[in-house]
This record gives structure tokens, C-alpha cells and sequence, in this order.
């Protein structure tokens, strides 16, 4: 994986040097739209479990990052994962009960 920031500035994306030119540094919506960049520009493994796993890992963040409607609908997708993987449990566990008795 590439690295994004420059070794003698940790906290400064390489997208100021590149990508955006001209813009401050130090403003926060800057920033903000860099570390985006840097996480669209992100190489992932792919049909690994380590790319699943940081795949679950970015949905998490975006959802925390989200506000409104879309952290809602973040919260509800969730809520009906949760609710599939229960059942399925549910009705793996029914069905070893019922086969061993």
C-alpha cells in the first residue's frame, strides 16, 4: 500500500502536493477532503479476508462520519443484519436440537 503521508509530516496528506495544489494545509474542510482522497485512492485486497474484513472497517467509519437520514439508514442496514444472523443461529440451533433428540 502506497504511503499517504509525508514521513516528516505524519498528520499532512501528500494530496496537498499532488492533488491540491494551492489550497491551505491547515484549513479543516481541506483536510477533510484530502483524507477522503486518501481513502478513495486506498489499494485494497480483493476476495480476501483481510479485504472483507477492512471493507466492514470503512462502512463502520463512514457510518460514524455520516449525520441525519444516511447514519439512520447506516443504523438500520445494521439492525437488519443483526436480525438475519439471530434467526439463521436460531434456526441452526432448532435444527441440531431437533435431529439430536
Amino acid at each position: 500500500m502506497p504511503d499517504l503521508h509525508e514521513p516528516d509530516r505524519p498528520g499532512r496528506s501528500r494530496q496537498f502536493d499532488d492533488e491540491l495544489l494551492g489550497l491551505d494545509p491547515e484549513d479543516p474542510e481541506a483536510q477533510a477532503f484530502a483524507a477522503h482522497l486518501d481513502r478513495m485512492q486506498r489499494q485494497r485486497p480483493a476476495f480476501t479476508v483481510e479485504g472483507y474484513l477492512e471493507g466492514v472497517r470503512d462502512f463502520a467509519e463512514s457510518a460514524n462520519r455520516a449525520e441525519g437520514g444516511r447514519r439512520w439508514a447506516a443504523v438500520a442496514v445494521v439492525a437488519l443484519l443483526l436480525l438475519v444472523v439471530a434467526w439463521v443461529v436460531w434456526e441452526a440451533l432448532v435444527f441440531v436440537l431437533v435431529t439430536l433428540l
